[in-house]
């Protein structure tokens, strides 16, 4: 078992929950909405200035705070990624559990390329429950497992160990079935985490992940009267775990987390990336034939506020061009490419360079007006997506990258609104640090100390920066910026945008 260093005793709770409410944005944390949240923001910590990892979209955040590194070290850089080792004809779905199964398979159980907290624990013999309505909980603690495993996991209705399923489904009653109401579908995953899964004992480590309110702002968006009642579901849910800690004579032992994967826009405008590039000349597909990509393919996936474009042979030629067509774009806000092109961030920039990322990374351009429902935030969103949504998410546009961070319990401060920059990055380190658990590799994020009541590794640097690019096109000079605050080197992303300047006119 590892030890601790000297200079780092663990914290003073025994348990540590963390609650994820996907999707939700801090701009509508109020009496109101969350009176639970808001309550327990005044006994512990309000993390003000908190972000996502880009893209801000749930898998890739969901693997980063399970592993506490950036994107490109977990190598999960998108929901869904063309892994043509596992499907040779289309993007897959990263947190399905056949694509997992596969890759671990392919990849020596390194389908994650970072262990997980879970994972972790377990090495030190610590017990860990995972209790999720989205399958993205899976990515948390995958492995196939017996009866005698030291964690359970549920995803989406279905469980490590298997015949969990069984017991559940046996005092709860059936999973909701597919097409339910996603309150019912969190509240029953959250009677699992509060009974049977708790029913042993709260153990060291557990994460519940809510569905919602993602579910509606995607259908209805942010703000609209569907999607403020998901929020206070959300809200109701963690009251029951709150009280079900009280209950267990925990509550005083445990501290609790929540966040948030990441925050929400309106989508005001639709884009078409791969008819954009059709139109101009390029062979841009959704889906390959059996052969994967062949010479002057484009394979394009959309992320709805991102589209990923794989370039056969990673064509430098063909990356130049491509992204050069797509600065020219009203929908453009930032690119980010594999090879060094004019006016692009490089993948490494973005926190993106994995060896499975996209050859271009194309963001959807944001605006800062408001909503039918007076809330910010306006983008444009590739209709490949869904064209149904009125709200989507995976763009650089402020009102995505903050995202809700709490934290309550006896190692974090009572009343602290905590001005500095903080992340989903810093939600591993931290856990592990209050748990007396040191990890054999170094993780990307921080301990965030200056929110706890224990001692921490100090904070030593915070300071802000801006990186830009910028590309003389027909007529039009391109340019675009990313902002971003960084704490002890951690680096979190603020916002970033794109546009062009007509050389006669000024900013389009």
């Amino acid at each position: 078992m590892l030890g601790r260093t000297a200079a780092a005793a663990a914290g003073k709770a025994s348990h540590v929950v963390l609650i994820v409410w996907d999707g939700m944005r801090p701009d509508l944390v109020s009496e109101a909405n969350t009176p639970t949240l808001c309550q327990l923001a005044r006994d512990g910590v309000t993390f003000l200035h908190h972000h996502p990892v880009y893209v801000s979209s749930t898998e890739v955040n969901g693997t980063a705070l399970a592993t506490g590194v950036y994107p490109g070290q977990s190598t999960v850089t998108a929901n869904d990624e063309y892994r043509p080792d596992i499907n040779p004809q289309r993007a897959v779905e990263l947190q399905s559990l056949a694509t997992v199964r596969k890759g671990d398979q392919l990849w020596n159980n390194q389908y994650l390329a970072f262990p997980t907290v879970c994972e972790i624990l377990h090495d030190n013999g610590r017990r860990t429950v995972v209790a999720g309505s989205k399958p993205v909980a899976l990515l948390h603690d995958r492995a196939a497992r017996g009866d005698d495993a030291l964690g359970v996991t549920l995803f989406a209705g279905k469980t490590l160990p298997e015949d969990w399923k069984d017991k559940l489904e046996g005092l709860l009653g059936k999973f909701p079935p597919a097409g339910s109401n996603k309150f019912q579908i969190d509240l029953w995953t959250a009677k699992a985490l509060t009974g049977p899964l708790w029913d042993q004992g709260v153990p060291p480590y557990s994460l519940l992940w809510q569905a919602e309110p993602d579910y509606s702002q995607h259908r209805y968006a942010p703000g609209a009267p569907p999607a403020l009642e998901a929020i206070r579901h959300d809200d109701d849910n963690l009251a029951l775990v709150l009280d079900t800690l009280k209950q267990k004579n925990a509550l005083d032992s445990t501290d609790v987390i929540i966040v948030s994967d990441h925050g929400f826009s309106t989508v005001q405008d639709h884009a078409d990336v791969t008819a954009t590039l059709n139109g101009h000349g390029f062979h841009a597909v959704r889906e390959l034939s059996s052969d994967g990509l062949r010479e002057g393919d484009i394979l394009t996936v959309s992320l709805g506020g991102a589209v990923l474009c794989y370039v056969a042979g990673h064509d430098e030629k063909l990356i130049e061009q491509a992204a050069h067509c797509l600065q020219a774009e009203p929908y453009a806000g930032v690119l980010f490419t594999r090879k060094p092109v004019a006016g692009t961030f490089s993948l490494a920039d973005g926190h993106l360079d994995s060896p499975y990322a996209a050859d271009i990374v194309v963001v959807m351009r944001w605006k800062p007006g408001l909503n039918v429902y007076g809330v910010p935030g306006l983008i444009y969103a590739d209709r490949t997506s869904d064209a149904s949504y009125k709200g989507t998410h995976a763009t650089l546009s402020p009102t995505e990258m903050h995202n809700i961070g709490f934290a309550a319990g006896p190692d974090f401060a009572r009343g602290l609104r905590d001005s500095l920059p903080t992340g989903n990055i810093d939600i591993a380190p931290t856990i592990l640090w209050i748990l007396g658990v040191e990890p054999k590799r170094k993780m990307s994020g921080r301990v965030l100390t200056e929110a706890l009541t224990v001692a921490g590794p100090a904070v030593e640097s915070c300071q802000s920066r801006r990186i830009e690019a910028a590309w003389q096109g027909d007529g039009f000079t391109w340019r675009q910026y990313l902002d971003i605050s960084e704490v002890n080197g951690v680096a979190y992303f603020d916002q970033g945008n794109g546009r062009q300047e007509d050389d006669h006119a000024g900013a389009k």
